[in-house]
């Protein structure tokens, strides 16, 4: 097992592997975990041309050596385009649409698949937003669309599953508790400092540390910067300064602790930088080296994602070709301003550290009133590793000393650290006694009683672990994407929980939500100042940024009152809206268990209750008998057209929303596996056993009439919307175009 940052590694160790003796192509069948973070694709920018990821997945692992079979998981494999699941596709055929044509039962190539569907897309997302529903963009994809993705994805959701599955069979979810939103103030200590003062101080600061090509006279500007690239050294360096400013902001969010190493790190790094340009201008040696993101400057998971992390050439500058005087003014009032803050919170010890306390407290009325019978176990995540050590020392003192109980703390820079004495605390044996019974610990560890009540941790463990013994999660700070919180969330609300409810707990900063999301923007305009006058763009914050601050706003303001599952955070339509490779699996089942169905007979029908969402009336399956012909080429089940009609002739689901279709006739036989016997009796007497079909052989008629009009009016809306419509082609006539498959009588 290896993670994503290890493909930008060429040296060093990865668990037990040695990435340098690695043989990366040797690998016939390789799973990609949160293959999401894959979906922006291969390209690159900079004066190096770095290969970011996944042009070394590609290359080192997926085209090299042997041929290699890929499978993707991802919760979010789609953002807000399509060309995000055609990028993670391409991992599977080498990037090489050819392997993959002649395997697609398709009329088109992938390429030209994924550039109509993005087109019809793009179109739909201009629409107002009471406008732009899932049902109108599916109804205007392309058949070739589906069949791609039923070829290559399978989708499931909780939501749909708990809908549309026996739970009983499966194993239930556990009920969520409304989450504890706690939010202490940074110290108790008279006349302390706040969060807003912290604030304030921080925006003051230019970082100019990162911004060395910034002060480059213009003579020698071409020495350095290639301004013909699209992101050259200036805009990597503007890159990791704007990392660096928000990564403040983010650790100070986290703990006084992180935001004090943090910055004690960067001005020790600024002292150092003046001493070399005072020794300079003192006749000294001339040539330093920019500031790259060093190894002991923390990010989150999500930052270190960025290509900026991706190692380059580092960049040696000549102080003589630089601006020097003023560089070191602007290093001397960053070093300033550090000393001021590290002032500001030297004084914040663990004892005054109302966060830590409250978290203490937390614990304890946890432990001594578990929320299910017994259950100490309590999950805390952190963004940063500097927070979970802390956290780690304070905590595991606490509970041992207090409840006799063990703590334990995983990081991606320490596999495992315990209480338990001459523990082998590696991330599996951790993980393992911690959720005993989720990771099977009678099988790996049949002879270890020893177990794991506290488990901190950052996001190395917040993605494909079951950790459902625990039944408490706290996240001790709130992480920028809201995405992540539930991530960690999930660890305990999995299927098959021993525990009747779970809780969720979330440590937030005492300002408000509104002051909270707008740091961001103030940081990254105070940044982006100094890039005005020499790239002459006066847009602070565009579009996109703007709809994602608000975007993040509404989802965390949701999160301070309710657990929103993953498909609901994302925007824009989710992959499972759009598969219906789960029905086909369905059908094979039944086929291995009961045999064949091509010699039932056409005609059969089912009698199924009705509900509040589903009407009486009837679903009829159909065939066209000319399999030549699809209507517009947008019925995904082509030859076949399922309509569902109610008994006031209106139609509840045409035949162009198959997905929703299939999904009402799972949920109203959800859970029968006999036919229902007072409704079949009041059907027969109805009809006089087949006599007086009038009312129904109607019903079929206006169902037929349905599939001609809704044709008639896609064909209109794709005129109107520019698109290429031939009014004569593609025809059905009527009733003697179909054949009846079957039918579901609703009552």
């Amino acid at each position: 097992m290896l993670y994503h940052t290890d493909l930008s590694r060429e040296h060093g160790t990865s668990g037990n592997i040695d990435l340098e003796k690695l043989s990366w192509g040797n690998y016939d069948f390789v799973v990609i975990d949160e293959s999401h973070n894959f979906r922006n694709g291969g390209e690159v920018y900079g004066e190096d041309e770095r290969d970011n990821r996944y042009n070394i997945l590609m290359k080192k692992v997926i085209r090299a050596g042997v041929k290699t079979k890929v499978l993707m998981l991802s919760a979010t494999p789609v953002n807000n385009r399509f060309t995000d699941l055609r990028n993670q596709l391409a991992l599977a055929y080498e990037g090489k649409p050819a392997l993959i044509n002649d395997k697609l039962d398709t009329t088109k190539p992938i390429d030209e698949i994924f550039r109509g569907a993005q087109k019809i897309f793009n179109r739909w997302s201009e629409k107002a937003p009471e406008q732009r529903i899932t049902a109108s963009l599916l109804k205007t994809l392309d058949f070739n669309f589906f069949e791609l993705l039923d070829s290559v994805t399978i989708a499931r959701s909780r939501k749909h599953i708990e809908k549309y599955y026996n739970m009983e069979e499966i194993g239930k979810f556990p009920e969520r508790l409304k989450p504890l939103s706690l939010r202490p103030d940074l110290t108790d200590l008279d006349d302390a400092i706040n969060y807003n003062q912290i604030f304030e101080e921080l925006i003051s600061l230019n970082l100019a540390i990162y911004i060395p090509t910034d002060f480059l006279l213009p003579s020698a500007l071409e020495k350095y910067v290639d301004t013909g690239v699209n992101i050259n050294r200036a805009g990597r360096e503007r890159g990791i300064r704007r990392l660096m400013s928000i990564n403040l902001l983010k650790r100070l969010e986290s703990s006084v602790c992180a935001f004090r190493l943090t910055l004690g790190r960067i001005k020790s790094l600024i002292e150092y930088t003046i001493v070399e340009i005072d020794n300079f201008a003192n006749g000294g040696g001339s040539v330093i080296e920019a500031t790259e993101l060093s190894d002991d400057t923390e990010f989150d998971g999500d930052d270190i994602n960025t290509d900026y992390f991706v190692a380059g050439r580092k960049l040696k500058i000549d102080l003589a070709d630089m601006d020097y005087i003023s560089w070191r003014r602007e290093l001397r009032h960053d070093a300033e301003t550090l000393g001021l803050l590290v002032l500001m919170v030297k004084d914040i010890t663990p004892e005054h550290d109302t966060k830590l306390q409250t978290l203490l407290r937390l614990i304890s009325d946890k432990i001594e009133r578990p929320i299910n019978d017994e259950n100490k176990k309590i999950l805390i995540f952190s963004a940063f590793s500097d927070t979970a050590e802390y956290l780690y020392d304070a905590v595991s003192v606490f509970v041992k000393k207090r409840f006799s109980i063990d703590t334990a703390m995983v990081t991606g820079s320490v596999e495992g650290k315990t209480t338990i004495p001459k523990f082998r605390a590696t991330l599996n044996n951790v993980l393992t006694c911690f959720s005993p019974r989720s990771k099977d610990k009678e099988l790996l560890m049949p002879n270890y009683n020893e177990e794991i009540d506290i488990l901190i941790g950052t996001d190395c463990i917040s993605e494909g672990q079951n950790l459902q013994d625990c039944d408490y999660c706290v996240n001790y700070d709130i992480h920028w994407n809201p995405v992540r919180i539930i991530q960690r969330f999930g660890r305990i609300d999995r299927i098959g929980s021993k525990n009747a409810v779970i809780q969720l707990v979330n440590f937030w900063p005492n300002v408000t939500l509104d002051e909270y999301i707008n740091l961001k923007n103030r940081v990254e305009t105070r940044m982006k100042i100094s890039v005005m006058t020499a790239t002459g763009d006066d847009d602070l914050i565009n579009a996109e940024e703007k709809g994602d601050l608000e975007y993040r706003k509404a989802q965390l303001e949701r999160l301070q009152n309710e657990i929103v599952d993953i498909e609901e955070m994302q925007s824009g339509v989710s992959i499972m809206d759009l598969g219906l490779n789960e029905f086909r699996l369905d059908l094979l089942g039944y086929i291995k268990a009961h045999g064949n169905l091509d010699k039932t007979p056409f005609g059969l029908h089912a009698v199924v209750s009705s509900s509040g969402d589903f009407p009486p009336g009837v679903v009829f399956v159909l065939k066209n008998i000319n399999g030549g012909v699809n209507i517009d080429n947008r019925n995904r089940l082509h030859p076949f057209y399922m309509v569902y009609i109610s008994t006031d002739n209106e139609v509840v689901c045409d035949h162009l929303s198959p997905k929703e279709m299939l999904d009402a006739l799972r949920l109203l036989c959800k859970g029968k596996t006999a036919p229902i016997v007072e409704l079949c009796k009041a059907f027969n007497a109805e009809i006089k056993d087949g006599k007086d079909m009038r009312k129904y052989s109607a019903l079929l008629g206006g169902a037929i009439n349905s599939i001609i009009d809704v044709k008639t009016k896609s064909e209109i809306d794709g005129f109107l919307s520019g698109e290429t419509v031939s009014f004569l082609s593609n025809k059905i006539s009527g009733l003697d175009d179909f054949e009846l498959i079957c039918f579901f009588v609703v009552r």
